[in-house]
């Protein structure tokens, strides 16, 4: 069958397509840093922003300008061409708006301003050259949009310079660039792993925003980085290959960093893991992030996918949506793309929460936030054959692309919905996945899994139910209230639902057919 189409505002035909969102989009940003030029082409406008596609040219345009002060001429024309292709991209794309941001090298090269009126004139597009606090602010805020309630010092290191910001919720504050990109470092030292230590321990030691950071979270930002976290989540075996907020403990940060940079590349276990492009400059980000620790002392690494890019998106949503939940935010978008009822999963947050709280379940205010997401994600398997719904729900929040959630968070989500498909049975569980949450959120993903069971058979997946029924403890029962209308709806099937959610608590089941007020 062929894809329908649509004739959009402008005039243009549109193919139409329901697993995309509407809103203002595609949006596009070419980002043009020391080390690469990338274009990355956004569904939308939003909170919780989409990737639609996702390119990046290894121009290395910073290369060589320690020594020169100039922008490599081959990396110049690679740029040009490349910047050229993502522009085709993008038409292709029927992107609605471009912008075009670069950093430290064309910031820095005597011929940096020649070069950006060439790419101008490519893109039709006044690029942003940012300053080294802008872009210390604007990786802060991509911080901001991705990590709930961040309090730490964000660091983007990128081929020609690291920026370093304090964060505390959504306050930014005063940022500092230092010359300790990977091509930059790889330079200055001569190539000399020791001399670069020096370069970045010396540099590094008069911070004064790492210096108000001891015990808090390092958010590191940045390729190389990232390419560090993946040789680290490689080695470990860890069981989820999500990049975004994986947590090191700084003093095994510490010992990795310092083993990465002594040892040849090519000898290190897993290497393989880290693609052949990135191996050159490792020894150098893993030099940096060792000085970032001595000189910050935090208490955690955590790795962020979000950077100047995500920040830019975030600066340009109004006050309103900035202060969404990301999270809450993404799971409501998947709710409406996949679930055959948005309005009803978004019934059973409160509806959840008062079945826990009937059965002697305790949250915290990010235990009842996850629960709200997990709920919003509960339907999102219906489509799997039955058999699979559980496994298939699981797979999809556990390696979903959400932001605004830890790996626990994510292992609760995943663990909730696969519970409310399969039952309170681990059988076909991977016990890895079990890994990253604690006993106590398991117990409350349990609990979860348990209340959804009951409320799907109660609503047959279909809003304006739930909110006319509710579950309370009265006495040693745990019950069930079902309207007058609704009564018929009490049948052997559901009765073990609730006898199952009631054994979490110790009670005995029953429902009851009454008005509810």
């Amino acid at each position: 069958m062929e894809a329908e189409a649509c004739l959009a505002e402008d005039g243009e035909t549109h193919e139409y397509a329901p697993g995309r969102l509407s809103g203002v989009g595609p949006v596009a940003i070419i980002d043009i840093g020391s080390n690469s030029v990338r274009l990355v082409v956004y569904e939308r406008l939003s909170r919780s922003p989409m990737a639609l596609f996702n390119e990046k040219e290894l121009a290395g345009l910073g290369r060589g300008i320690a020594g020169t002060g100039r922008l490599n001429e081959q990396a110049v024309e690679a740029s040009l061409a490349a910047i050229r292709r993502f522009m085709g991209l993008c038409q292709q794309m029927q992107v609605r708006s471009v912008h075009v941001l670069a950093t430290a090298a064309a910031r820095e090269a005597s011929n940096g301003a020649d070069f950006l009126s060439e790419v101008e004139e490519i893109t039709g597009v006044e690029v942003s050259l940012l300053s080294g606090p802008e872009e210390a602010r604007l990786s802060a805020m991509g911080v901001i949009s991705g990590i709930h309630e961040p309090d730490g010092i964000s660091g983007d290191l990128g081929g020609g310079s690291l920026e370093v910001v304090d964060i505390r919720g959504r306050e930014i504050g005063t940022g500092e660039t230092f010359p300790l990109g990977g091509l930059r470092l790889e330079e200055t030292s001569d190539k000399t792993l020791k001399k670069a230590e020096k370069i970045a321990a010396d540099a590094l030691s008069r911070s004064a925003v790492l210096a108000k950071g001891q015990g808090k979270p390092f958010y590191a930002i940045g390729g190389t980085w990232r390419s560090l976290a993946r040789l680290h989540m490689r080695q470990k075996g860890y069981p989820l290959h999500i990049m975004h907020e994986y947590a090191i403990p700084a003093d095994e940060a510490l010992d990795f960093c310092r083993m990465v940079a002594r040892r040849d590349a090519e000898s290190l276990d897993s290497i393989e893991a880290v693609s052949k492009s990135r191996r050159l400059l490792l020894p150098y980000g893993a030099i940096v992030l060792e000085q970032v620790i001595r000189a910050m002392k935090p208490s955690v690494i955590i790795l962020s996918a979000l950077g100047v890019r995500e920040g830019l998106l975030y600066d340009l949503l109004d006050p309103e949506t900035q202060a969404l939940d990301p999270l809450i935010a993404a799971a409501d978008e998947l709710a409406v793309l996949r679930s055959r009822s948005p309005g009803h999963v978004r019934e059973l947050g409160p509806w959840t929460g008062q079945a826990l709280a009937a059965i002697g379940i305790d949250e915290t205010p990010e235990e009842a936030r996850l629960r709200t997401a997990a709920c919003l994600l509960a339907d999102v398997g219906w489509r799997a054959h039955p058999d699979y719904r559980g496994e298939q729900s699981l797979n999809l929040i556990a390696h979903g692309s959400f932001v605004g959630i830890d790996h626990p968070g994510r292992a609760y989500l995943a663990l909730a919905n696969y519970y409310r498909h399969e039952g309170l049975v681990d059988e076909h569980l991977s016990s890895r996945i079990r890994e990253l949450v604690t006993t106590r959120l398991i117990e409350r993903s349990r609990a979860l899994g348990a209340a959804l069971r009951v409320a799907y058979l109660v609503s047959g997946s279909m809003a304006g139910v739930i909110p006319r029924t509710r579950i309370e403890a009265r006495g040693d029962q745990l019950t069930l209230v079902l309207p007058p209308d609704r009564g018929m709806l009490a049948g052997s099937r559901l009765q073990r639902r609730v006898a199952q959610l009631a054994k979490l608590g110790g009670f005995r089941p029953a429902i009851v057919v009454e008005d509810i007020d």
